[in-house]
């Protein structure tokens, strides 16, 4: 049986200024953050990624750090995530092939909500996940692969900056990997600071203080509970 690792991604009200929204029956829009380093190679910027969402004056012209990579995104190639920090590498680098990850962010309510487990103003959600490919590959290793082994990776955000420093690298399957059509709700309906019963009773986290910024661990029963949730679209009694 899989297990996970829920970790925290795209934009925020830090960075570039807004959140991605999510929409009235559960769909969203991912927008991921801004590209803090220099780049060896020529990276997209919101502009090419078509966005729905009003950026800050500005910002349609920065590129952006497109991490994780969904192959089914504008600019995308392949199901890949890097990261920099240990916090978030460290339990990723304890799963294993056939395990999941779940990529989760705080999104804004966009108009009235059709779903009663959209929560009003802005809420964490669930938004796509990887089944894991391979076992992850931390940075050390990665600069030991040999051209046709790091083809895989090529378009990952990580390896296109002018200094790699990811200390973890993930490759998603294709048949389980993928940018959801519908969010999966982590926040309670009432508050988007109040985490609901997916976090509280099937992560490793106690809900308490910032929540939505830390990485989350779930066993194998938890993981299928949320794997089969999201098929399900059976939030009732988490929320």
């Amino acid at each position: 049986m899989p297990r996970a690792v829920a970790i925290n991604v795209a934009a925020n009200t830090n960075q570039p200024g807004v959140r991605g929204p999510i929409f009235p029956d559960g769909s969203f829009e991912y927008v991921p953050i801004p590209e803090s380093e220099p780049t060896s190679r020529d990276v997209p910027t919101y502009a090419d990624l078509d966005l729905s969402v009003e950026l800050p004056d500005g910002a349609a012209e920065l590129p952006v750090h497109l991490d994780p990579e969904f192959a089914e995104y504008p600019c995308c190639e392949r199901y890949t995530y890097g990261d920099p920090f240990g916090v978030k590498a460290r339990p990723l680098l304890k799963l294993e092939n056939g395990d999941f990850v779940f990529f989760y962010a705080t999104l804004s309510t966009s108009g009235e909500p059709e779903e009663k487990w959209i929560t009003p103003d802005w809420g964490t959600y669930i938004i796509g996940q990887f089944r894991l490919a391979r076992e992850p590959i931390s940075g050390a290793k990665f600069s030991e692969f040999r051209d046709e082994k790091r083809e895989i990776f090529r378009n990952n955000a990580h390896v296109k900056r002018e200094e790699f420093d990811a200390e973890v690298l993930l490759e998603g399957s294709e048949e389980e990997s993928g940018l959801y059509e519908q969010a999966v709700p982590l926040s309670s309906s009432e508050a988007g600071v109040e985490a609901n019963r997916i976090v509280t009773e099937l992560s490793s986290d106690s809900g308490k203080g910032p929540w939505w910024r830390r990485p989350m661990k779930f066993d194998e029963d938890e993981t299928a509970d949320v794997v089969s949730m999201r098929r399900n679209r059976n939030f009732d009694d988490k929320i």
